[in-house]
């Protein structure tokens, strides 16, 4: 009550801001007569003058009210087009970093310039987000005649264009570009192998075109860049195989091809056990007989082979883990639980599948994730745009950090939007719609038929052509064709069907889009100009008479957005126009929250067959259902986002190593540290500062360190001949003799090549961990839920989980990292030049998806975007020697060459 109070006497927070932002424009106007009697040379000097005051410390509002006025100016001249006092407004909301609701056909493409020129000054590079190809390049191309007379550079990236095409839009002042494709190259980037192939830079400042649509609607699932993993079904089942020809050791420096260490739960290779190894592989097909197990090409194999030895000789079945329903399901080690959705990670859960002959999961593999929630939140400052976002504020708020400021119309809005009519059963709501319809058709008024599926749409069409009224039906498959029958849905008696999601982005102009006509023409000065012209006025003038457009929807949507999205379509710019829902209890709300209700009424009222309920206390209701719904979903968005912040966190420090790792030249420093982060800890597990230097398990040390470095070292004699050797002592002895060791191999392998090499390896373990890790987190979170039965918070037991997760693949990676690097072999400098191909796999083998939760769009439009195909074939030439189409694929992915890079080639 003291709110509504406090609201009538001060306003509301909307309108004190409009009055705030209206004082700007009045000195933004009062700037016109200025800058109209410059020349075109003189306007567009400007853009130099502004950016030097800026870059001499000026901050960037103190230039808005010129730098507005100065673009207004240019629209007039090279677009015919001036900038009403709200679209001002409306530009200084997006520079805010706010979202900007504004009605269809309030011009919210204008809008932009404004901003987006502001920014551009600074030396932003802005991204203006749009919600498909056709648009981004519609509106580029319109828009940039402004952006070129002013000085400032736009690109435009759409799918399937090559990474330099992409590289030279990034680096343009304006990048116009769908959600879908800045959200890939986001991932792309972060999968790239060295910095030169990164194309899209630093996320500054974006504005988010139909807003709503693309930040809640959308952001229901995730973009993912899936490719094949590993060829689990036979990798796996092989190097299982072969563990049964090698021998345990039961003793120390016994006869065996490999120790165990139940303590830690790894398994190593003895020299025998190499040879031994290699032999069974040879046999196997998976190494060449010239090849030996740590050739760098074979890094893979070794991870196999140890994977399998773990799975075979350190977990048992129902003790570690038990067979259920044809998949492995681990148990608790403390409470003797099985815990659905938890896997191993580093191929161990796989190679467990294999030891006993169940189904081994997961053929493709997530290479990367985001949602955009966690993209779009990367950006230093972030806007958006839209007809309706009011009735989201609160996500927009608690999700971006966004506020909703509406935008008033720049002439009033007389739409008459009629009361719900709610009928009995479907097929007397549809009978109602065709006679509505063919009502306004005799008086000449255009109609538009809302539509929730393409099923209703195409109902609806088969009984206008029984009746056989002419009609047009749209749906999302053509982008530039549906604009172009959007854009003349306003004829006179013109009956347009189409779902809620078409058609937006393009206006309904009564009587007909004249601009379409007239470049259909030949453009304003053609002949037939002034024809099409008064011959567009006598059309906008019937339907004006005959009430502007009737916006006539099918039923009520789960949300009051689309609905409103839908009504915005007529009453623009202060034209005439109307609006009803046609209901039934039999549609999905009313069945579901009002059926009894409203059935009930009509009863009392004795209301027969063919006969309505209109009222405005029935409209409420369905609006309050509505509400209902609406705050179901967005608790579930949030929920969601709450676990996807987890793995947003694991992302952005995983993404930041990669990125040093590729802007620098030289890792040996940092490999070094992490060789003596590991000689610690196996010094710490060996050794221990409470007992007596006799009591020092040195010969556990010394197997260690020769099986994790390749070094060997005499921890025995030093002591001997040191009875008060400390601990500190040893641990640095060691350090010193693994870096003199790993001096000879760099040696042997020429410093420039290990260089590479250890960049390569670093960056495959890391990748190779993160995709698995990517994996393990979505089986976690399937079952995580299940932890709610034992009294446990799910969401907390999720991060405490994810983050042992994490922690153990981090220290996963840095052992891998030692190991592989103090036993790869590099036969020539060639071999190093084939490392970015080995981590950077093809995007041929990759599928780009975002995942459609509207079923309106059929698998085909499902977000996938793939390789442009060439217009020409082009010769292959092989470089190197022919690699066998069963040989291990270079590339180190584990597959056999004829289902990996062969496959693609």
């Amino acid at each position: 009550m003291l709110a509504k109070t406090l609201s009538k006497v001060f306003g509301s927070r909307n309108e004190r801001l409009i009055k705030e932002l209206s004082k700007t424009v009045n000195v933004i106007n009062g700037l016109e007569s200025k800058f109209e009697s410059m020349s075109d040379e003189q306007l567009s000097a400007k853009t130099g003058e502004f950016r030097d005051r800026i870059q001499s410390g000026d901050a960037i509002d103190d230039v808005l009210p010129e730098a507005f006025a100065v673009v207004r100016e240019a629209s007039k001249r090279t677009l015919g087009l001036r900038h009403f006092d709200v679209q001002l407004i409306g530009g200084m909301v997006l520079h805010r970093g706010k979202i900007a609701e504004m009605r269809t056909g309030e011009g919210k493409t204008l809008v932009a310039t404004l901003p987006v020129y502001l920014n551009a000054l600074a030396g932003h590079r802005v991204h203006i987000v749009t919600v498909n190809d056709y648009l981004a390049g519609r509106d580029a191309e319109w828009m940039g005649a402004i952006y070129e007379f002013l000085g400032i550079t736009v690109g435009v990236v759409v799918s399937n264009m090559q990474a330099p095409d992409k590289r030279k839009a990034y680096e343009c002042d304006v990048v116009y570009g769908t959600n879908n494709e800045f959200g890939f190259d986001y991932l792309r980037d972060n999968m790239a192998f060295s910095a030169a192939q990164r194309v899209q830079g630093k996320l500054t400042y974006a504005i988010v075109d139909e807003v709503d649509s693309i930040l809640i609607d959308e952001a229901r699932t995730p973009l993912i860049i899936s490719g094949a993993a590993e060829d689990s079904t036979s990798l796996y089942v092989q190097m299982n195989q072969i563990v049964p020809h090698l021998k345990r050791q039961m003793e120390e420096e016994g006869p065996g091809d490999y120790s165990v260490d139940e303590k830690t739960r790894q398994v190593y290779l003895t020299d025998e056990g190499h040879e031994n190894a290699e032999k069974h592989l040879v046999a196997a097909g998976l190494l060449k007989p010239t090849s030996t197990l740590y050739d760098f090409a074979n890094v893979s194999l070794v991870h196999h082979l140890h994977a399998a030895l773990r799975a075979n000789n350190l977990f048992q079945k129902d003790v570690d883990y038990i067979v259920h329903e044809g998949r492995i399901v681990i148990i608790d080690e403390f409470t003797g639980r099985m815990q659905p959705g938890r896997r191993w990670s580093d191929g161990l859960h796989q190679a467990v599948e294999a030891k006993e002959k169940v189904m081994v999961q997961r053929e493709n593999q997530t290479l990367a994730s985001i949602t955009f929630q966690n993209y779009f939140r990367l950006y230093d400052r972030l806007a958006g745009m839209t007809g309706t976002a009011d009735t989201e504020a609160e996500e927009f708020q608690q999700i971006y950090g966004l506020e909703v400021v509406v935008i008033p119309t720049h002439l009033q809005m007389v739409r008459d939007d009629m009361a719900d009519l709610v009928y009995r059963t479907t097929k007397e709501k549809f009978n109602a719609i065709v006679s509505g319809i063919e009502q306004c058709r005799a008086k000449n008024q255009p109609v538009l038929v809302g539509t929730a599926s393409i099923e209703t749409s195409e109902y609806l069409a088969s009984l206008l052509k029984k009746k056989a009224i002419p009609h047009q039906v749209l749906n999302a498959k053509h982008h530039e064709r549906e604009a172009r029958i959007i854009a003349q849905a306003g004829r006179p008696a013109a009956v347009t069907i189409a779902t809620n999601m078409a058609g937006r982005g393009t206006d309904i102009v009564l009587g007909g889009n004249l601009e379409m006509e007239l470049a259909d023409a030949g453009g304003r000065d053609s002949t037939k100009a002034l024809a099409v012209t008064e011959d567009w006025e006598q059309r906008h003038n019937l339907v004006v008479e005959a009430g502007g457009l009737h916006v006539l929807s099918t039923e009520r949507h789960e949300s009051r957005r689309v609905d409103n999205q839908l009504r915005g379509r007529s009453g623009r710019q202060g034209d005439p126009g109307s609006s009803r829902f046609y209901l039934s209890l039999e549609d999905n709300l009313l069945r579901i929250f009002a059926s009894d209700k409203v059935s009930g009424l009509m009863e009392r009222l004795g209301m027969e067959q063919d006969e309505a309920i209109e009222h405005t206390w029935v409209t409420k209701a369905i609006e309050n259902a509505q509400r209902k719904v609406e705050g179901r979903n967005f608790d579930i968005r949030k929920q969601l986002l709450e676990y996807d912040d987890v793995a947003n966190e694991q992302r952005k420090v995983v993404y930041d190593q990669r990125n040093i790792l590729m802007d620098a030249d030289n890792i040996s420093d940092a490999i070094a540290n992490i060789r003596a982060e590991f000689v610690q800890f196996t010094v710490d597990s060996s050794l221990t500062d409470d007992a007596a230097a006799d009591q020092w398990d040195t010969e556990r040390l010394t197997t260690e360190v020769d099986r994790v470095f390749d070094t060997k070292v005499a921890v025995a004699e030093w002591l001997d001949n040191e009875p008060d050797l400390t601990q500190d002592t040893v641990t640095t002895r060691i350090i010193e003799a693994t870096e003199e060791r790993y001096g000879e191999r760099a040696e042997q392998n020429g410093e420039d090549n290990m260089r590479q090499v250890e960049k390569g390896v670093m960056l495959m373990v890391l990748d190779s961990a993160w995709k698995e890790h990517l994996a393990n987190m979505d089986f976690l979170r399937q079952g995580i839920h299940l932890r709610g039965y034992a009294q446990k918070n799910p969401k907390q037991e999720y991060k405490r989980e994810a983050f042992e997760m994490f922690s153990e693949m981090l220290q996963n990676v840095r052992f891998e990292v030692v190991r592989v690097l103090s036993r790869v072999v590099v036969h020539s400098p060639e071999e190093t030049q084939q490392i970015p191909e080995s981590v950077s796999r093809p995007s041929s083998m990759m599928q780009f998806i975002h995942p459609s939760t509207d079923n309106l769009m059929n698998d085909s439009e499902s977000g996938a975007a793939g390789p442009a195909p060439s217009a020409k074939p082009q010769t292959f030439v092989r470089e190197g020697r022919k690699v066998g189409r069963n040989e291990p694929c270079p590339c180190g992915s584990g597959k056999k060459y004829k289902a990996c890079c062969g496959k693609a080639a």
